[in-house]
């Protein structure tokens, strides 16, 4: 249980790994106690896009930038209603915040939500151990008054892991909604909502694209009863293993042959879809510093990342499946892991990161026009 508290710089903090690491600094945010998977972002900026990402449901992010919070909190950048991830990891916290748009601090923002984070310990240790050993399950407690060590190592390997769990639907949306396009309206696209960032259907309005977006237990009928023109699967947390109606609602989706575009856990589900297996990284891509080479033109791009769960295919050659060949069309320059799937045969593709920029460059911005070209295609 959390409580948000004001003015915690001397409230001890501990941050407790499941391999029985464990960090002292001082409470950030809310005091309490909270669990997640310990992850880490490389980005330099956009915390407050990170922090409100749904992909980070269940996930303790660790800050591998020293200073965090020094443009405080506005109300402009949020990419969902609320803060998503389960605790917050940072060295050096702004103690004035500094920015035209800033309304309050970080810190208060992190505790008016109830989310318990930790500061002043060594996140560079912390980002290397996570790095060698992999991401792992951790705990965050804050108090005058903390458990033994012995107890809180317990309560962490009792916290649920990040592998079999079933997420999507709980930070989706519950009711249908439209996003309209700006300026004239030209394409109606059903987006499956397993996590979806706010500009990423705005991103499509900018096109002319009038978005409909619908819950993560969306059926098949529910996404043709729009007539769309082509049909979006978002991003989102958890282990696409378990998502199995997802994926049975793209099988149908490629059935029809309808336009289709996938991003991140889309990008899972695509794969699943198409006959491919899902394996858990060791530590996963989160930042927004990320290099992909686009294959089909070989240009380089920095993107952003946010995923721990990547597609198993070959890299070398094509593969035939029940909807025709795909290849792969990303691939991350780091570790060669799979960034992005396109069908030979037919109008569907997807990538695993981030294109729509919040927060992060704009290098893939693109593939938004791609999935454009896709349904003018199929018009004509």
């Amino acid at each position: 249980m959390t409580t948000s508290t004001r003015g915690t710089a001397k409230i001890p903090a501990v941050l407790v790994l499941e391999d029985g690491r464990i960090f002292r600094g001082r409470a950030y945010g809310a005091v309490g106690e909270t669990f997640g998977e310990a992850v880490f972002s490389t980005g330099m900026t956009g915390y407050q896009e990170t922090l409100t990402d749904p992909s980070y449901h269940r996930q303790v992010v660790v800050m591998t930038a020293p200073h965090v919070g020094n443009t405080g909190v506005n109300d402009e950048d949020p990419e969902s209603a609320r803060i998503w991830v389960a605790g917050y990891v940072v060295r050096d916290p702004a103690r004035v915040p500094s920015n035209w748009r800033s309304r309050r601090s970080l810190d208060e923002e992190l505790a008016k939500q109830g989310v318990v984070g930790i500061c002043g310990i060594d996140t560079r240790a912390l980002t290397r151990h996570l790095r060698e050993r992999g991401a792992m399950r951790v705990g965050i407690f804050s108090g005058h008054s903390l458990p033994d060590e012995g107890t809180m190592l317990a309560e962490v390997r009792q916290a649920p892991e990040m592998t079999g769990a079933d997420l999507s639907a709980e930070v989706a949306t519950k009711e249908t909604y439209v996003v309209p396009a700006i300026g004239e309206k030209k394409f109606t696209v059903a987006a499956i909502d397993l996590g979806i960032k706010g500009m990423t259907p705005h991103r499509m309005a900018e096109r002319g694209i009038e978005v409909h977006v619908l819950p993560a237990t969306a059926t098949a009928e529910d996404v043709y009863a729009v007539n769309p023109d082509g049909v979006f699967f978002s991003n989102g947390p958890g282990d696409p293993s378990t998502a199995d109606h997802p994926v049975a609602v793209m099988r149908e989706v490629l059935s029809r042959k309808t336009p289709l575009f996938g991003i991140c856990f889309g990008n899972q589900i695509l794969g699943r879809a198409l006959g491919f297996g899902t394996y858990k990284l060791k530590y996963g891509h989160r930042g927004i510093n990320q290099p992909v080479q686009d294959r089909t033109t070989g240009k380089v791009e920095v993107t952003a990342h946010n995923h721990g769960f990547a597609v198993d295919a070959p890299l070398d050659r094509a593969t035939d499946t029940p909807y025709g060949r795909v290849e792969v069309s990303h691939v991350c320059l780091n570790d060669n892991v799979v960034e992005g799937l396109q069908l030979l045969d037919q109008p569907a593709f997807s990538v695993q990161y981030h294109p729509e920029a919040a927060a992060g460059p704009h290098d893939a911005a693109y593939l938004f026009d791609r999935f454009v070209s896709l349904m003018e295609g199929q018009r004509a």
